[in-house]
């Protein structure tokens, strides 16, 4: 019998629940309103973050564009979080949880469905990494255990991914096709990602009889 795959989500609802338990910096972080899918592959990025709301968790801004609801188990959800195949593929359970923490850096203090303005990588550029591996560093020393060997699991996973993927902001009035307005549950799918994560490298002790002279 093959083995059972792991399901990813729960292990990443976990992450994202303990993390904003222990870090003050995440603690307007909310995991019922954030949603986590593999996607496909965009440069060299492992991860992206996309707000589903405009200022103030609104569908509709003054202009009259809408951003299409994504409601999950009933709950609207103000963030969705995209997992490239690079966040999959060759990387460490430390690299994982960074790239996971990155993303939720982006996330406004408002948790309104919007991204913190202050922490664009146009705005920062490199002091944005300057100011976000202190935070991953702290909370490698807090996490729980089993939670890193989660992330660091080599081999099939089960984790969410879309049928059909939520578009941009519209204008009802010029879109050239019809849009859908609200996603579900309805258009996402328990797919299988492989994972593969690096051995750490065994460091050979050198022995007396190694370093004996003959």
């Amino acid at each position: 019998m093959a083995p059972r795959r792991p399901n990813f989500n729960r292990t990443l609802r976990a992450l994202i629940r303990d993390i904003a338990a222990r870090m003050p910096e995440f603690r307007h972080v909310k995991v019922g309103r954030i949603l986590v899918v593999a996607g496909e592959a965009r440069r060299a990025s492992r991860g992206t973050v996309k707000p589903l709301c405009f200022k103030g968790g609104k569908s509709i801004d003054k202009a009259g564009r809408r951003k299409p609801v994504v409601r999950i188990r009933g709950r609207r959800i103000l963030y969705c979080i995209t997992l490239r195949p690079l966040f999959f593929r060759g990387s460490t359970a430390k690299a994982r949880l960074e790239t996971l923490m990155h993303e939720l850096f982006h996330i406004s203090l408002r948790f309104d469905g919007t991204l913190h303005a202050g922490r664009r990588h146009a705005k920062l550029g490199e002091e944005f990494g300057r100011r976000l591996r202190p935070l991953v560093r702290r909370y490698l020393k807090l996490c729980p255990e089993a939670l890193l060997a989660s992330l660091a699991h080599s081999g099939e996973v089960r984790v969410l991914q879309w049928l059909e993927r939520p578009g941009p902001a519209y204008h009802p009035r010029t879109a050239k096709r019809r849009v859908r307005k609200v996603y579900t549950e309805d258009q996402l799918f328990s797919g299988v990602a492989r994972m593969v994560t690096p051995r750490p490298r065994v460091v050979r002790e050198t022995s007396a009889r190694d370093d004996k002279v003959h």
